[in-house]
């Protein structure tokens, strides 16, 4: 969902990190499923791409 997200804001996985105050590779990681990010990583993402929490953790 984080991905899609991303894309439909028209955001490279640098300026979301940038925006959500992360490294870029840490946005990889979550949309890849290979890191499970925390609530508070979770809600600075949702933020920055001006969307509620549940569009990121819906299946």
């Amino acid at each position: 969902m984080l991905r899609h997200a991303r894309e439909s804001a028209g955001l490279t996985q640098i300026q979301l990190g940038e925006r959500a105050g992360m490294d870029h590779k840490t946005v990889h990681r979550i949309e890849y499923g290979t890191s499970d990010p925390s609530l508070s990583m979770l809600l600075r993402l949702a933020a920055a791409l001006g969307r509620p929490l549940s569009d990121l953790v819906k299946e």
